[in-house]
């Protein structure tokens, strides 16, 4: 996929919607979903989303849901960046996109927290708990995205749909992503009624800090969020203590190297105090997560064979479906 856009036709959309004259545009390396890019224009930062070029799998890459979903937050204590406008025009850049405000801050797509002091590493990880918990408080009738997805069978759901997603994967053999599918099928936690907005790839990559405090300044990467248990995206955001730094960036077994960092159970007992929830966190809430991820890890292989993944290292990220697969079977071998 190529990491430009046609900036003649996106500096008209932009003078049609009184955003001023374009002034430059950046592409946001590093991305492996909808392409990304840093705009400048009327005297303003923001950041261009878009729907990725060719085959797309069919729901994928929704970007009209990411503006819904931001748009609604905005008004809400939930730290979101402030949507600004939506095109549905694939004429202007061949896609759907939508421009959003730049927020200034730090992003850590180093689970470890290099170089960041031990007391400051344990505050942004109890940051982020803080900050989910804030998500799933949100009522989601009451902010107009009572519709946003089905209030009932979110695992049953969703289990069918990353299944189907793995099933439709051409050329890939991964024998563990199969056994792990099966005994999920076997063993989806139970639906007990409770309903939120789930971000649905809530993890440190994906939140932006203040430049100084250690605290969430804002969520980043809606695509894949919904109406589902809240209990799903905290199993998603416990992947870093069951994965090593060679699976996407984990901190299994670095000890003392992440000095500082609470632990997996401080973590998920700071979110259930501040989410005033009594539901415990079960293996298979964990396992469904890393099932989910490694779908998603199938999904960029497909895109890179295809030419049209996001990020230029989308190829070598294939071999992580079976490593996911792997730490999903020893939760619920």
């Amino acid at each position: 996929m190529s990491a430009a856009i046609d900036t003649l036709a996106f500096a008209d959309w932009l003078g049609s919607n009184d955003l001023g004259q374009l002034a430059d545009v950046e592409a946001v390396a590093g991305g492996q979903s909808n392409p990304t890019f840093f705009v400048r224009a009327g005297g303003k930062a923001y950041v261009l989303r878009k729907k990725p070029d060719g085959p797309i799998l069919k729901g994928a890459h929704a970007v009209d849901r990411e503006y819904r979903v931001l748009s609604a937050l905005s008004e809400t204590n939930v730290p979101v960046p402030r949507p600004v406008a939506y095109c549905q025009d694939p004429s202007v850049l061949g896609t759907e996109f939508y421009l959003m405000e730049r927020l200034e801050g730090r992003v850590f797509h180093d689970a470890s927290l290099p170089g960041i002091e031990p007391e400051e590493r344990r505050t942004i990880y109890l940051s982020m708990a803080e900050t989910l918990a804030r998500l799933h408080a949100v009522r989601p009738g009451e902010v107009g995205l009572g519709d946003y997805g089905r209030p009932t069978g979110y695992f049953e759901r969703q289990y069918r749909r990353w299944l189907s997603q793995w099933q439709a994967a051409e050329g890939m053999d991964i024998p563990d992503l199969d056994r792990l599918a099966d005994r999920l099928g076997d063993h989806l936690p139970e639906d007990d009624g409770q309903v939120a907005i789930v971000h649905g790839d809530y993890r440190i990559g994906n939140l932006i800090y203040h430049r100084s405090e250690p605290r969430v300044v804002g969520i980043l990467d809606w695509e894949l969020s919904t109406l589902g248990h809240p209990l799903a995206d905290l199993g998603f955001c416990c992947m870093p203590w069951r994965t090593t730094p060679e699976e996407y960036g984990g901190i299994r077994g670095l000890g003392a190297e992440v000095d500082g960092i609470p632990s997996r159970e401080d973590f998920v007992a700071h979110y259930i105090r501040h989410a005033h929830s009594d539901t415990p966190l079960q293996p298979v809430h964990e396992a469904f997560a890393l099932f989910r991820f490694a779908v998603i890890f199938v999904g960029i292989a497909e895109r890179a064979r295809q030419g049209n993944a996001a990020g230029a290292e989308a190829e070598k990220l294939a071999p992580l479906a079976g490593r996911f697969a792997a730490r999903g079977l020893e939760l619920i071998a």
